[in-house]
């Protein structure tokens, strides 16, 4: 490894407080691995999508409850902040298919009034809570 990325990696193991290289090495991978199998459009993962909106266009609000109901298998939850001058922040707990996510994000941002949509996805998937009631009748 060039010297000057072995101190980069030695600043970054110190100033996040990972106890080792190798902590801090494999949260990489963990993070690339994620960035990977959502680039390639497989896997189930979970992850947040976050959006931020301009809540003043007039049909958005409508559109973005749509594509959710049209979604309701891979979108858990959400939350939205109100920001300054009619702008909302809305982060929403997904999981699916990566395809599925991925096409939901675009679906999403393509929205009249959309400013940006960020999704970050992990490979940990939620626990199947609804199977486990299931099971028990």
């Amino acid at each position: 490894m060039p010297e000057d990325t072995f101190q980069a990696l030695d600043r970054m193991t110190a100033e996040r407080g990972f106890s080792s290289r190798s902590q801090a090495i494999a949260e990489m991978i963990r993070q690339q691995e994620s960035r990977h199998l959502a680039d390639l459009g497989t896997g189930v993962l979970a992850g947040t999508l976050t959006l931020v909106y301009d809540e003043s266009k007039s049909s958005l609000l409508k559109n973005l409850t749509r594509i959710f109901r049209e979604h309701i298998a891979e979108v858990i939850s959400s939350q939205h902040v109100l920001l300054e001058d009619e702008h909302v922040l809305e982060v929403i707990l997904m999981q699916g298919p990566a395809r599925t996510l991925q096409a939901l994000t675009d679906e999403l941002v393509a929205c009249k009034g959309v400013i940006t949509a960020h999704l970050t996805v992990t490979p940990f998937l939620l626990p199947p809570l609804h199977a486990k009631h299931q099971s028990k009748k």
